[in-house]
């Protein structure tokens, strides 16, 4: 891989040489490419799984862009990473023998956010999303170039008592994304910004399922 970007990768304990599926895993500010595996382990035996670092240092850890306040990422900087992630995984797809109709990107918090964005501009190379406690930038929803997304599976969750990212607007992504056409799957929960156990065992269920 030629990406600028520090990453794990593992794939799946098989022999068999069709093309296999693949998870993207994004995290929030100030973690690191550690931080997200450890809820799809479920999928190591199956899936292509592949964790990538934000290439900011934002202590205690990395992230992916940077923000002028709550909601409204710094422009230029989110539109250069959005770019280089999309090239990550076509160059991903290709190498490594990828199944292009099984492609599931799942992120956290800013994680959530680029994955929400990534599954508008890149369509049906994008199949499935995870979308932990983040929101749709009102610039994306405005001035980027969107694609078809009838095919596409989404599972939005956030927390009731999110302090970080208001609760409602997990509840505007999945409004956006039903109108648009998209599966919706949606889940609240009684926790701030995290990840419950609960939440963890639904979006399991939802990747499973889809």
């Amino acid at each position: 891989m030629k990406s600028p970007f520090t990453f794990n990768h593992t794939a799946p304990n098989t022999a068999v040489q069709k093309q296999q599926p693949a998870l993207f895993l994004l995290h929030g500010m100030g973690s690191n490419e550690t931080d997200l595996p450890q809820l799809v382990k479920d999928f190591e035996g199956t899936h292509h799984i592949f964790s990538l670092r934000g290439p900011i240092v934002r202590s205690p850890g990395y992230s992916f862009f940077e923000i002028e306040e709550i909601g409204k990422p710094i422009r230029d900087i989110f539109d250069k990473v959005v770019t280089h992630i999309q090239a990550f995984i076509r160059e991903a797809i290709t190498e490594h023998n990828l199944n292009p109709d099984d492609i599931t990107i799942l992120g956290f918090s800013q994680g959530a956010i680029l994955a929400q964005t990534l599954a508008l501009t890149m369509g049906n190379e994008i199949s499935k999303v995870v979308a932990l406690s983040g929101y749709i930038p009102e610039f994306v929803k405005a001035e980027y170039c969107k694609r078809d997304i009838h095919h596409l599976s989404i599972f939005i969750s956030h927390g009731d008592y999110d302090y970080v990212i208001p609760s409602q607007w997990g509840l505007d992504s999945k409004e956006y994304f039903e109108a648009a056409g998209a599966k919706v799957t949606f889940k609240s929960y009684n926790d701030g910004h995290g990840v419950t156990p609960e939440n963890h065992q639904d979006l399991v269920a939802f990747l499973n399922k889809n």
